[in-house]
């Protein structure tokens, strides 16, 4: 059952306040949405960026999966989405495609910015694709991340400064990448888990970066290796060096 305060719209935004509403101290405000499956990093984002009156930044919503960030979004009509790459139900370019149907009409822009543990060129570049503005990691600083939202809300493009090369390096290309049906059978949880495999990450290690339990990790490692036809961590992880995915 889904807790009742994932899909959290407008408590937070009516109990601001007026104070709220008249925006930060250099006067800036703008409406955000958290979207992210983990609800313990979404309240730290809300205690970091979500002091109005200092930050400018109000917080109306949160979800924690594709159908609940596609119902608080579309019910709040945010300036700006910060969305986490990997989410059950599809993960965010499901987010964006679906968001990008209902609201194609709006007069208002809803614009996303990804916020994601994830530094691999094939998620950025995914999101970017579907439509989002930017894509930060989970590294960032508080501050950094305010002035990350209100670029993205007047139209700018943000990125972390190492992804910043993926998406000019993938779209300075006039020819459209080759697909790969191998890591097409790949859920995007099982491509997180198959990179840090390959990076040379425990399981134990990998379950506490991704915030899942190590049985889980067992479980998306058995997946790969069958969806893969390899034998063992050491072929994939030859697997994916050979595809620059580590």
């Amino acid at each position: 059952m889904s807790d009742p305060t994932e899909a959290n719209t407008t408590a937070g935004a009516e109990a601001a306040g007026p104070e709220a509403a008249a925006g930060g101290a250099d006067g800036r405000h703008v409406r955000v949405v958290l979207v992210d499956d983990h609800r313990m990093f979404r309240t730290g984002v809300q205690a970091e960026i979500g002091q109005t009156a200092q930050t400018g930044v109000e917080v109306v919503g949160e979800a924690a999966d594709v159908d609940q960030a596609v119902t608080v979004i579309t019910a709040t009509r945010p300036e700006v989405v910060l969305l986490d790459v990997h989410l059950p139900g599809g993960g965010g370019v499901e987010v964006l495609r679906r968001c990008a149907a209902l609201m194609a009409d709006a007069e208002q822009p809803v614009r996303f910015l990804a916020l994601s543990v994830s530094d691999a060129a094939e998620d950025v570049i995914g999101v970017i694709r579907g439509g989002a503005r930017g894509y930060v990691t989970k590294t960032i600083t508080g501050a950094d991340l305010v002035d990350s939202i209100f670029r993205v809300q007047e139209g700018d493009a943000v990125f972390s400064p190492r992804l910043a090369g993926f998406v000019l390096d993938a779209f300075a290309s006039t020819d459209a990448p080759p697909v790969d049906e191998d890591l097409d059978r790949l859920t995007q949880r099982e491509r997180e888990v198959l990179r840090l495999i390959a990076r040379g990450y425990a399981y134990k290690e990998i379950a506490k970066q991704l915030f899942i339990s190590v049985k889980t990790v067992e479980s998306h490692v058995s997946a790969v290796l069958r969806k893969l036809q390899l034998s063992n961590r050491h072929e994939l992880t030859r697997w994916a060096t050979a595809r620059r995915l580590v």
